[in-house]
Order: C-alpha cells, then sequence, then structure tokens
C-alpha cells in the first residue's frame, strides 16, 4: 500500500548519525552521490554499497526500510535498465539480436550498473531525511548556501520551499491513500484494463488530492503569516547549529576517502 511508502519521513533517534550535523550529513550526501558515479566498476560500486549500509546500521533504521524507500521508483529503475541493455553497443558479437533489437554485453554491464547507482542514491538520500528533521534540515540548507545570499539568490526561501515539500510527501501519500480507498468504496478499479484505462481512472483521485494539497498549503501560508514569520539575516534559531568534534573527524574521513576515489578513477583502477 501507499502508506508503506517512506520517503520524506523522519524517525527520531539518538544514533551517531541522528547526531551528526545536519551541515555534514548534507555534504556526506552528496559526497555519496560523486562516489556512485566516480565508481567505474563493481568494485567501486561495492565498497559504496558496503558504506551505505555500515551507515544503516550505525543510524539503527531498519533494513526493511530500504526496500519501502525503493519501492516508488522500481518502475523508473526498470525502466530505464532496459533503454541502457538496448540501446547501448558494444564491441564483438551481440549476446541477442532479435529484428532491431540488439544486446551487448557492455550494455547488459552498464544496465546492471545504472539500476544499482540508481536504487543505492534513493537509498543513501532516504537516510538523510530519515535521520534529519525538516526543521534542521532547513537551517543546515540555509547555512550551506548562505554564500549565494551575497548574490541575491533567496537563499531562505529556497531552503524553506525544499524542506516543505520534503515534509509534505509523507502527508500527500497518505491522503492518496485515504482518496483511492474512498474511490474504491464506491466501485472504482485501478487495477484492471490496459494503460489508457487505468491513466484515465486515476482522474477521480488527482484532482481532490490537488485540491486538498492547495488548501493545506493556503493553511500553512496563513499559520506563518498570522504568527509573523519571516526569514532573513535576523531570524533566530532555537537550537543553533555547531559542530563538534565527531563532525571534523567524519569531514576528514569523507575527504580522503573521496580524492583516494577520484584518483582510482582517473587512473582506471
Amino acid at each position: 500500500m501507499l502508506r508503506d511508502i517512506t520517503i520524506g519521513q523522519h524517525f527520531p533517534g539518538n544514533s551517531l548519525v541522528h547526531r551528526f550535523d545536519p551541515r555534514l550529513k548534507l555534504v556526506l550526501t552528496v559526497a555519496y552521490i560523486v562516489l556512485l558515479f566516480a565508481a567505474s566498476n563493481p568494485l567501486g560500486l561495492t565498497l559504496s554499497i558496503l558504506f551505505l549500509g555500515v551507515m544503516y546500521k550505525v543510524a539503527k533504521i531498519p533494513v526493511k526500510m530500504i526496500g519501502k524507500s525503493l519501492k516508488p521508483i522500481l518502475p523508473i529503475v526498470l525502466f530505464t535498465a532496459v533503454l541502457n541493455l538496448f540501446f547501448v553497443s558494444g564491441e564483438g558479437d551481440p549476446l541477442v539480436h532479435f529484428w532491431f533489437l540488439t544486446i551487448y554485453a557492455e550494455g547488459v554491464r552498464y544496465a546492471v550498473l545504472m539500476a544499482v547507482r540508481v536504487m543505492a542514491l534513493i537509498a543513501g538520500t532516504s537516510l538523510l531525511t530519515y535521520t534529519t528533521s525538516p526543521i534542521v534540515l532547513t537551517d543546515a540548507i540555509e547555512q550551506l548556501l548562505k554564500p549565494l545570499g551575497k548574490l541575491h539568490f533567496p537563499v531562505h526561501e529556497l531552503a524553506m520551499m525544499m524542506s516543505i515539500a520534503l515534509r509534505f510527501i509523507p502527508t500527500l501519500i497518505e491522503e492518496t491513500d485515504k482518496i483511492m480507498s474512498a474511490q474504491k468504496a464506491r466501485g472504482a478499479d485501478f487495477e484492471s484494463g490496459n494503460i489508457f484505462r487505468r491513466a484515465k481512472a486515476l482522474v477521480p483521485i488527482l484532482v481532490p488530492l490537488f485540491i486538498s494539497a492547495f488548501r493545506r498549503a493556503n493553511d500553512l501560508a496563513m499559520a506563518m503569516e498570522a504568527r509573523c514569520y519571516h526569514g532573513g539575516d535576523n531570524r533566530t534559531q532555537m537550537k543553533p547549529l555547531h559542530y563538534e568534534s565527531r563532525d571534523y573527524i567524519a569531514y576528514v574521513a569523507m575527504f580522503a576517502y573521496l580524492a583516494i576515489a577520484i584518483i582510482f578513477r582517473i587512473a582506471g583502477i
């Protein structure tokens, strides 16, 4: 069911990963994404996935949460893998040749690596939202992008929009599940028929969902305005962000590992 989707949810805890500074976790997430795409062979990709597994273990997040975070994007991953399978050519004789479809060993390798990369990417970014509350994440994004404020870039507004979007993903998923249950009780069928019939059946879901989303957005805007909320340089924080020794150690380890991975990539190892 849709309630099993965990994208954007926060799971409070007291693990080492939960206690990391949110700015560190954001930088670590970006570095992890760079490492995923810098890995040119299965060994490098395996090491990145093992690192992610260790982080999940340290954060005490159940392994089943990884599957739940991957559930919504599995169709996209499979579609991308199939495209790479058929449209990536290689040297030598093809493995399969049928009509205009040709599959090479290089295409199979590239499709598998791309699918694993995308799934590891989603699992890694999900760990960030699992261990960081939206409010703290807003402050972290704002502080990391603060230098852009010198160029009159709307840093606070961007950080607020991103955190609100993450915050309302679970809410909208729950609302969608309720609307689907109500439509099924009225006799709606979302599972049978061809793709066009299924798409047409989604219209009764999308209309009330958009109305509910706009209503929630309006209520949130009115609540923030009633409390005289405003961002900018004069905004104070209830819990200011401070780096601790564990954060600096993690920074050093991250940059060292990233440098080694880039060197291996350049050397073709």
